[in-house]
Parts: structure tokens; C-alpha cells; sequence
């Protein structure tokens, strides 16, 4: 009798950005045109929203985007951190 296989372990992500004040610092400009791009199961997905919401955005040089480990803010004690960068 085989077990089922188990499905990935999610490892959710949030990708988010905004313009930023400066260029030195990561505090945004108008908290209420915060763009939340998405809430990704995976690094790998998270990584190309990431890219994508950049590269739409390239032109302006005071526009950030972010990757936040979400899994890692819902269960500290995981020790995960190099799980979420295989691709």
C-alpha cells in the first residue's frame, strides 16, 4: 500500500511596491498607492511577479518592488530559509 504523495509545503509570498521618497530609503511616498501585486504560494512565483511588476515600472527610478516571506512572519520557528529559493 503506497502513500499518497504528500502536495509542496506552501511558502506563502507577498509581492507589493510603491515610489519611494528617496532613493536611500524605503519609506513610500503615498502609503494609499501602494500597488499589492499578489500572494504567491512560492518563491519561484513570488520572484516572477516580482520581475514582471518591475520591469513594467522600470522607467521610473523611485518605484520599488518587494518579495515579503509571509511564511516566515506565520511560523517563525520553521527555519525554512533557504527552502523558498529553489525555483
Amino acid at each position: 500500500m503506497s502513500k499518497s504523495p504528500q502536495p509542496p509545503k506552501q511558502l506563502l509570498h507577498l509581492v507589493f511596491g510603491g515610489e519611494l521618497e528617496s532613493l536611500d530609503s524605503t519609506t513610500f511616498r503615498d502609503l494609499r498607492a501602494l500597488d499589492i501585486v499578489g500572494i504567491y504560494p512560492n518563491y519561484a512565483e513570488a520572484h516572477a511577479a516580482w520581475k514582471a511588476a518591475a520591469q513594467r515600472t522600470v522607467d521610473n527610478a523611485l518605484m520599488r518592488y518587494f518579495i515579503v516571506h509571509m511564511h516566515r512572519l506565520l511560523d517563525p520557528t520553521t527555519g525554512d530559509l533557504d527552502a523558498d529559493k529553489a525555483f
